[in-house]
């Protein structure tokens, strides 16, 4: 059995990457940019979203604007941003083929993002063949130029690929560093950098050395590493003798993994005398924690008695836990992460539609998931509210609130408001945060429902207690802003956004980067500002990264440094950030941080401008009427001239007084 790397986390600053679906695209507030566009600080709701964390009634309308014309230029990263568009359906009709063109373009510029893109589409075989050679090949060149302390999200999603590694030397010297003080954890990690040969020569004996030096202390997790370095015979003789004597102290200790390890090897009988009660003693542990394999116990008839009364239980575990599939396979131990997903998810349908465990809510509710998401049969809302609403009438919360959502986006079933917020309603009563959340929301919004504030606060405060981060920043923006029964409060809106922050929610971190740097309901402080600002530009929030850039480029909670605004103006920019753009164009005409280029701040002035940035069009309607990086041009310039004019910008009139 192949082991699953287990990583203690000692400390990180870096967060990965992620989608934020659940972000709707309502502005409560949007605070006016400083001088010299300054400051941005956008406040919006999340909206009713399912429990798979995807959000409803996204607008992608204006970013695809800014994406065709980036495209149309030749710029590798609009061409990649066009295709995510067309691969998530994202402002127009989901199209893998179109996907694939414009990830193509991208990725034969050497964007890696884009090769990337393009090794998952033919990894899953949309819009083209499958092909795990050429999703391979793809995914090999994006990770050869990839920095993983600078982009985080490609560097872990490229490490579960089969057959790639990716090296990250400061994570080797972190480790080292605590290694070298005693720290168990330490030794672990830096252990697994060695007998992986991550940032470090490919080394199984010191990593059995570190293993060890960490066991010692009694650290389960280097204890089960070391088990499975004996199981598996990496730079020692097999053992399973050995192994098994690992696994039971770290199983002992409460490892789910080990668990798991041990069961297998008593199952099989390595190591240890075969015995089926004590594997399924051992199994039944390991799921009743918050790992819970749902078909750990069930063999195909081998060995194990098929007992749907306690298969019931793990669904019940793991449907808690939002884990939708069985994800253990007996013959081959874990699924690797690139190619069994399919398998996987076919063998969980087959599972899940059995007639005898239909009187299991659970097993409804993972079907209803796997007919969502399309994972291992073809995509079916009608068939996922059908089995959503199986298990909502038995009474089970998640599968409520999934259902409600449906009802709300009108996905499977026809639209209403009214039986959205029956089924919200009916999981927030079961204390579901989600329904708490969702209904909140219809409340909030007077969507099936009369309109009442009140309520509103009431269940977005009674999610938000439970930990929901999209309630704890809905309810952080209402004390922000105050009204609709709310008296403005900064001090409790920045608890809210600390607490939502913290869990890394990137808009949370962002507004409350904001709140430092404005001083409002805390003590100014610029530094603080930069670590939440930093926080959420490396989640790819633009923003942030607009925002990050301009700390960088005024000096202000850091030491000014041009090279690096332009950097994070780069980064937000190729999103399409109006803003970020501008300033952009204005670094490239005045020569900070990088060398004049006049062709470079006409383009990024004009991406910005045909979005209406009153500057942008006003520094472009500059260059034209000089001739600087294109044909002079002076009544395109004084056209340019006027936009900014009609937006108040007090130069843009003055030239036009000019004659």
């Amino acid at each position: 059995m192949e082991k699953s790397k287990i990583f203690i986390v000692l400390f990180s600053f870096l967060l990965y990457f992620t989608s934020l679906r659940a972000e709707s695209s309502e502005k409560l507030q949007q605070l006016a940019f400083s001088a010299g566009q300054g400051l941005v600080k956008s406040h919006y709701n999340f909206g009713v979203y399912n429990t798979s964390g995807q959000g409803l009634n996204n607008n992608y309308a204006e970013a695809l604007i800014c994406y065709r014309l980036m495209a149309a230029e030749g710029l590798a990263v609009g061409q990649n941003n066009l295709g995510a568009a067309y691969a998530h359906g994202h402002g127009v009709t989901q199209n893998y083929t179109e996907a694939v063109k414009w990830y193509r373009q991208a990725a034969a510029k050497g964007l890696a993002q884009a090769q990337f893109n393009l090794g998952v589409m033919y990894e899953h075989g949309q819009g083209v063949p499958k092909s795990y050679a050429l999703a391979s090949q793809w995914y090999r060149l994006a990770v050869a130029q990839t920095d993983a302390a600078t982009q985080p999200d490609l560097a872990l999603m490229a490490d579960m690929k089969q057959g790639i590694s990716q090296s990250d030397i400061a994570d080797v010297k972190s480790y080292q560093e605590a290694a070298e003080k005693g720290v168990a954890s330490g030794e672990n990690n830096l252990g697994a950098m060695f007998e992986m040969g991550k940032g470090v020569r490919k080394d199984y004996a010191e990593a059995l050395r570190l293993y060890r030096r960490a066991a010692l202390q009694g650290l389960a997790q280097a204890q089960y590493n070391i088990g499975a370095i004996y199981q598996n015979g990496r730079g020692v003789p097999q053992n399973n003798e050995e192994a098994i004597q690992w696994f039971r102290l770290a199983a002992a200790q409460g490892l789910a993994q080990a668990q798991y390890a041990l069961g297998w090897m008593v199952s099989q009988g390595q190591g240890a005398v075969q015995s089926d009660s004590e594997a399924v003693k051992w199994f039944t542990i390991a799921a009743r924690q918050d790992v819970a394999k749902a078909n750990a116990i069930y063999k195909s008839g081998q060995k194990f008695k098929k007992t749907y009364s306690l298969a019931a239980e793990w669904y019940s575990l793991a449907a808690a836990k939002n884990i939708e599939q069985p994800l253990f396979n007996f013959d081959s131990g874990y699924y690797s992460q690139a190619r069994a997903n399919d398998k996987n998810h076919r063998e969980a349908v087959e599972w899940y539609s059995r007639t005898d465990i239909h009187g299991v809510p659970q097993a409804h509710y993972n079907l209803a998931a796997l007919y969502y998401q399309g994972k291992g049969i073809k995509q079916d809302f009608a068939e996922a509210a059908k089995h959503y609403g199986h298990a909502a009438a038995l009474g089970f919360a998640m599968a409520q609130s999934d259902l409600g959502a449906m009802y709300y986006q009108g996905e499977g079933v026809q639209q209403n408001y009214k039986e959205a917020v029956r089924w919200f309603r009916l999981a927030a009563r079961q204390g579901h945060a989600l329904g708490q959340f969702n209904l909140a929301r219809m409340y909030y919004q007077g969507q099936g429902v009369r309109q009442n504030f009140a309520e509103a606060k009431k269940y977005y405060r009674l999610a938000a207690i439970q930990g929901l981060p999209p309630a704890q920043f809905n309810l952080a923006n209402w004390y922000y802003n105050g009204g609709e029964g709310v008296r403005q409060n900064y001090a409790e809106a920045t608890g809210w956004y600390r607490l939502a922050a913290q869990k890394g929610l990137p808009l949370a971190q962002f507004n409350l980067g904001a709140i430092y740097y404005k001083g409002e309901g805390v003590q100014k402080n610029n530094f603080e500002a930069v670590q939440w600002y930093w926080l959420a530009a490396q989640q790819g929030l633009a923003n942030a990264q607009y925002n990050l850039g301009w700390m960088y480029a005024n000096g202000e909670g850091v030491q000014k440094n041009n090279a690096e605004a332009l950097k994070w103006f780069r980064m937000a920019a190729d999103q399409g950030d109006a803003h970020a753009q501008c300033n952009l164009g204005w670094l490239y005409a005045q020569a900070l941080g990088v060398q004049k280029d006049y062709t470079e701040a006409q383009k990024w002035y004009r991406f910005s401008a045909v979005q209406g940035n009153p500057n942008a069009q006003y520094y472009l309607g500059e260059m034209l009427e000089k001739g600087e990086g294109l044909p002079q041009n002076k009544t395109e310039a004084r056209q340019w001239y006027r936009l900014a004019a009609e937006q108040g910008l007090s130069a843009a009139k003055a030239a036009l007084l000019i004659p």
